[in-house]
């Protein structure tokens, strides 16, 4: 048992920072904290300590119920503080110092308008939120380096945190060791402010580069905790994807900053990817400078009024401007082509065949389009007026084309869109739904499986979310990131839910450790994933499983099946990859 003499207790709280700061290396810090320990009387494990040259880290200790404990150091920052001056400029890294740094608590998030919960703990967020968090099973092998995963979280680059993912979870539940990082990056208009004058000034596409300063720290300072920063995996779902996407294309680069990718419901070729000089980002810039109250100083004097500007304004007209064009479905503060990071378009990158050629993990959810489009959608005219003001290069004919592929239950009643449940949704909810999720998710993940499938270039696995959690929902957009990790929120839920994360998690696991989704034995049987070069096939999760929904079928866990679903709809949308509206 711990001391009870509280002398004893004030001298160890008066002892720890002077032995940490006498202690150059981490091992030395760990020998001289458990003898200190030792000597008042505590039995405690000393908190995990690693230096990097920043800083001495002192960690965290995270059980639960995992089978290994996990030590975790939360909140390092691993770039300057972005505000004053370096509030819209690319970021800088920290200088070296023997400080000692209590990471024990996730720093705050980067401002934007959260959709989902952002974790556990309060919810805080702050302009100085670039940091990171490292996670290492207790039971690391001596004299040996494991490989890394570097977590980059959704979010439609204005919202999300690191610590929606629950990291310490998929690292308990492994059943070999690896090093994971997640972080925070800079999303809205503190991100990705895209204009000819940001562009002018080189500070496009901010919260990207927030993420290659990421990669380059993790290069420098994972080895310290036991990683190898020559095999790190990539995993990111819906913007995190899109993200990888683009340093998958970015070719600018000088050093292999990763070796694996997992890319979740998301690509280099999802969504719209607009010029920095495009109309529709230039709109949105000007509506953000009005917001602001910087619209009327002269164009030299615009950067530094935003810098002056308050935290609460600039984070108030961010989300103001993404929430005015959110229904439209064209989101302000996205990633542009900047001639640098995205020097092309992606589907030019890929014909190139010159891209980062990393074995590639991708994967798309059966109703991916549930979570943005209006549900009150009701007319035929509403359907397609959609698609012309989200897509306005779309032709006549090719809207007719979207007509044909998605059956109007307007005017075939055996249409598959026809909505017969009991939903307070408008009679096109169910085609609109659908026909966006092929066009922003589903088929490019497709592509990415198809373009990135040629020659020697390496293996590419393929897999299909279709675990349903709610009647209207579906299986939806950013499911399956709570079955990655291993979840309580799903494991609780029953046997059959519990089988599915496990199958999941140890396929995640296994391709993060090797590259290979198969060769990794994990806690739970799994058939055997095939590239999706080898027969054009794709892993189905959850199959006919309603149960969450409040079905009674259980379905299948994992199935290896013919990639045909949703075939004709994506060949109509991959011409539409090079249809561009700038």
């Amino acid at each position: 048992m711990p001391s009870s003499n509280p002398a004893r207790h004030f001298a160890f709280a008066l002892l720890i920072p002077l032995v940490l700061a006498a202690a150059n290396f981490a091992s030395l810090q760990q020998q001289v904290l458990g003898s200190v320990q030792r000597f008042l009387g505590f039995e405690t494990a000393a908190p995990p300590v690693v230096a990097i040259p920043q800083a001495s880290l002192v960690g965290t200790v995270i059980e639960n119920d995992f089978p290994v404990p996990v030590e975790a150091w939360l909140g390092i920052p691993y770039a300057q503080s972005p505000i004053k001056s370096l509030r819209f400029a690319k970021p800088q890294p920290l200088a070296s110092s023997n400080k000692t740094f209590s990471a024990t608590s996730f720093g705050p998030r980067c401002p934007g308008k959260q959709l989902l919960p952002p974790g556990g703990g309060p919810d805080v967020w702050s302009e100085d939120c670039l940091t990171a968090n490292v996670f290492r099973p207790s039971n690391m092998p001596q004299g040996k380096k494991v490989p890394v995963m570097v977590y980059v979280h959704g979010g439609a680059f204005n919202r999300g945190t690191a610590k929606m993912h629950n990291t310490a979870s998929m690292l308990g539940w492994a059943t070999q060791p690896f090093v994971a990082v997640s972080f925070n990056y800079r999303i809205g208009a503190l991100g990705f402010l895209n204009s000819e004058l940001t562009h002018k000034e080189g500070l496009l596409n901010l919260g990207l580069w927030d993420q290659v300063l990421l990669l380059e720290w993790v290069r420098d300072n994972i080895g310290a905790f036991g990683g190898d920063a020559g095999d790190v995996t990539l995993v990111g779902l819906s913007a995190g994807a899109h993200s990888i996407g683009h340093h998958i294309m970015n070719i600018n680069t000088p050093s292999q900053l990763f070796h694996k990718a997992v890319i979740e419901s998301g690509g280099p070729t999802s969504r719209a990817l607009h010029p920095y000089d495009s109309h529709l980002h230039e709109a949105q810039f000007q509506q953000f400078l009005e917001q602001t109250g910087c619209k009327d100083v002269s164009t030299s004097s615009i950067l530094s009024c935003l810098r002056n500007v308050s935290e609460a304004t600039i984070v108030e007209a961010s989300n103001n401007v993404f929430h005015d064009w959110n229904p439209s479905v064209r989101w302000a503060w996205q990633p542009v082509i900047d001639g640098e990071l995205i020097s092309r378009r992606p589907l030019s990158a890929w014909k190139s065949n010159k891209w980062n050629k990393v074995p590639i993990l991708t994967g798309f959810n059966h109703n991916e389009g549930t979570m943005y489009v209006p549900k009150t959608v009701a007319t035929s005219a509403d359907f397609r007026s959609f698609w012309s003001t989200l897509l306005p290069q779309l032709s006549e004919n090719e809207l007719d084309e979207i007509d044909t592929l998605y059956p109007d239950p307007a005017i075939y009643p055996d249409s598959e869109y026809k909505d017969t449940r009991a939903l307070e949704v408008g009679p096109q909810y169910k085609r609109l739904e659908a026909a966006y999720g092929h066009y922003a998710y589903v088929c490019p993940v497709r592509q990415t499986a198809v373009l990135a499938t040629s020659g020697t270039n390496p293996p590419i696995y393929l897999y299909h979310w279709a675990t349903n959690r709610t009647v209207l929902g579906g299986a939806n957009h950013g499911d399956q990131m709570w079955y990655e990790t291993f979840d309580p929120s799903v494991t609780a839920i029953s046997a059959t839910q519990r089988n599915i994360a496990g199958v999941f998690h140890d396929y995640i696991v296994s391709f993060v450790l090797s590259g290979d989704p198969n060769k990794v034995e994990g806690r739970w049987e799994r058939p055997v994933w095939k590239a999706w070069g080898e027969e054009q096939r794709t892993m189905v999760f959850g199959a006919e499983n309603d149960e969450r929904a409040g079905g009674g079928h259980l379905g299948v866990t994992a199935q290896l099946s013919e990639d045909t679903w949703a075939s004709k709809q994506c060949e109509f949308w991959w011409r539409q990859t090079g249809n561009v509206e700038d």
